[in-house]
């Protein structure tokens, strides 16, 4: 499902017949991430485009061969927090790992753009599932395990290539018994594409929040994400409603080879009549007309982690029968030692604080 190419040697490579630059073109570089099965939103253009509405400092940068291609690509945001001003590089970069100097170039490539905008350090977190060679090549590369999680690390997916059928024979029977109540509750569903839309969903986020102690997102953030996605037709929100009473929504992305479960939210009357696995029995057929070959219902923590917050969510999660993907956690590109110090020791603690 996510490249393993770190566990072949690297190749070597007698000169450097590539060169890096920014991104200009958004159907050159979507075309190029997308040609990338381990790939999803976290790199599209769109995601950027959301960041740059919110008055971010963006990076996309790709590396070319001699005959003008793409090799190689990242994009980043510059965070500015308390704690230290970063670049955030979650699920990139895409290249072929197996390319050792192209690997090395663009890794120095980000420690340049981190400098270059002034930050404490470069936080990346590749779309590259996690082994002891991965964890090794950060290490060659290095980079410093993270003491804060950067995206989603740990992620339930489902393969698409499977049919509904399949899918249902291998759902927890407890969740098989909430979708034949929820068809015949009469619970329908409505999906929409209109960024007003969100402002619903806002509002049942923060019962949500409120319920599951968790800080909810603000409703300009919440907007600008969905209309940054919904303008080419990658967004969807979907509703579960009963007797024209909203009880759960789901913001999808549709991007690549991938469906995500980005956000979801259950309104009070939602605990009690389930409309929620109807929302993704619905949004699986849509990605699979699509010709999307994995549904992903994003983070879910550990089974053991019972203490977790988001214990109860992952636990519904995997009653779809999911297989459990570990991507190598994000590492640090460390610029100024001093002042980083200071932003481990906060994250350390925030870390613990907030049980995550």
């Amino acid at each position: 499902m996510s490249q393993k190419n770190a566990s072949k040697a690297p190749q070597e490579s007698s000169k450097l017949d590539f060169k890096l630059e920014d991104a200009k073109h958004r159907q050159e570089w979507d075309d190029f991430v997308t040609a990338h099965p381990e790939a999803n939103f976290l790199q599209s253009w769109d995601f950027y485009d959301f960041y740059l509405s919110r008055g971010n400092q963006v990076v996309r940068r790709v590396a070319r061969n001699n005959d003008g291609d793409i090799i190689g690509a990242y994009a980043g945001v510059v965070e500015t927090a308390k704690r230290g001003r970063y670049l955030a590089i979650a699920g990139g970069p895409i290249l072929d790992w197996n390319n050792k100097v192209l690997v090395e170039q663009i890794f120095q490539d980000m420690r340049s753009e981190g400098k270059k905008h002034h930050c404490v350090f470069v936080r990346v977190r590749p779309q590259l599932e996690k082994s002891e060679k991965s964890l090794q090549l950060m290490r060659e590369l290095g980079l410093k395990a993270a003491p804060m999680y950067l995206s989603v690390e740990f992620a339930g997916v489902l393969d698409l290539h499977k049919n509904e059928e399949e899918i249902l024979k291998g759902m927890r029977q407890r969740l098989r018994r909430a979708l034949r109540k929820a068809e015949k509750n009469g619970i329908e569903i409505e999906k929409s594409t209109d960024p007003a839309d969100i402002h619903e969903f806002y509002q049942i986020e923060l019962q949500t929040a409120g319920r599951h102690q968790f800080v909810a997102f603000s409703e300009d953030f919440l907007t600008k994400q969905f209309a940054a996605f919904a303008k080419n037709g990658e967004a969807v929100l979907y509703t579960a409603k009963l007797n024209g009473e909203t009880l759960a929504q789901n913001f999808m992305i549709f991007y690549g080879n991938e469906a995500s479960y980005h956000y979801g939210v259950s309104s009070e009357l939602g605990t009690k009549y389930s409309g929620a696995p109807l929302l993704h029995m619905e949004a699986m057929r849509d990605a699979r007309e699509q010709g999307i070959k994995r549904y992903s219902f994003w983070g879910i923590v550990g089974e053991d982690e019972t203490w977790h917050r988001f214990y109860g969510v992952s636990q519904f999660k995997r009653g779809f029968g999911v297989d459990e993907l570990k991507y190598t956690p994000a590492h640090d590109i460390i610029l100024k030692p001093a002042r980083y110090s200071a932003t481990k020791l906060i994250e350390t603690v925030r870390k613990k604080v907030r049980h995550v």
